[in-house]
């Protein structure tokens, strides 16, 4: 990195506080602002430099990027329209980075209210998890003019592994749709081979380890099947992030007429692990509503 800048990173929580990190680390100067304000004393303990301010308007001052990973379209409009939010508070031509998963609609309303202001806006949902957020190694998928991403983009640099722009404000959103939609999908196929091959007496370990050279290989059977034969799913994507990121997925094909019949379905499911008691486990637990006596 040859230059670094005055940047604000908008909710320290599993991926917010790892992925300002980089930013610090990357050498740019960093306020951050929490509704904890322990976590965000934290981080200021732990990276030489950086501060913290009490709200998202008095973070986002003076800063020339403002980062936001916050939990969902409420979160996300209080801090950058709410009272004290960023908007109102950051300079001419700054740029606001916006990493929840949130809904396009919203992605829109703030780039639209940001060309208003003078500033850029850039919908960028994130996808690598928490290993993702820590490694450095996320894929960003934006939303944005292309003059503003190509300002942003050597600044996101600092915590992924591939960024880029997918097309207009929004597109960020819907390409992360894409991507839950095809998780969800695809977890619960894995759940159902993993409950088929016990069924019928097969060594599931075994089985996996054949069949994931052939085109059935995917990163979940790569990365989940382990844990999810031990029963093990305290860790992870939780169930209740993915069942909101679903219910924008089923929003949003409500608006365009897509049909999601299967992510739909999967929604369903993930309702009867929340039933278990698994709103907080992986969304590797489906098999466990499978395994389920």
């Amino acid at each position: 990195m040859t230059t670094s800048h005055n940047v604000a990173f908008l909710g320290l929580g599993v991926m917010g506080y790892p992925m300002a990190g980089h930013l610090a680390r990357a050498g740019h100067r960093v306020t951050v602002y929490n509704r904890t304000t322990a976590r965000a004393e934290k981080f200021v303990a732990q990276h030489a430099g950086a501060k913290w301010a009490p709200t998202p308007g008095a973070a986002a001052e003076g800063a020339d990027f403002v980062f936001s990973c916050v939990g969902n379209d409420d979160d996300l409009r209080s801090v950058t329209l709410g009272p004290d939010g960023a908007f109102e508070a950051m300079s001419p031509r700054a740029i606001f980075i916006d990493h929840t998963t949130a809904s396009a609609e919203l992605a829109r309303e703030l780039s639209a209210e940001a060309r208003r202001m003078d500033l850029g806006a850039i919908d960028a949902p994130i996808s690598g998890g928490q290993a993702g957020a820590e490694n450095g190694a996320l894929t960003i998928m934006c939303g944005a003019e292309p003059e503003v991403y190509a300002k942003a983009e050597p600044v996101m640099a600092s915590y992924a592994r591939a960024c880029r722009l997918m097309g207009p404000p929004g597109a960020g959103q819907l390409t992360k749709m894409v991507n839950q939609i095809a998780i969800a999908g695809l977890i619960q196929s894995l759940s159902e081979a993993l409950h088929f091959a016990r069924s019928s007496g097969l060594d599931a370990e075994a089985v996996i380890d054949l069949i994931k050279n052939g085109a059935a290989q995917s990163w979940q059977m790569e990365n989940r099947t382990t844990t999810m034969l031990a029963g093990a799913f305290d860790h992870g994507f939780a169930v209740e992030w993915m069942r909101k990121d679903l219910a924008i997925c089923l929003a949003e094909a409500r608006r365009n007429g897509a049909k999601l019949p299967v992510a739909a379905l999967v929604d369903q499911f993930y309702a009867e692990v929340e039933a278990m008691g698994g709103k907080r486990w992986d969304t590797s637990s489906l098999f466990a509503r499978l395994e389920r006596k």
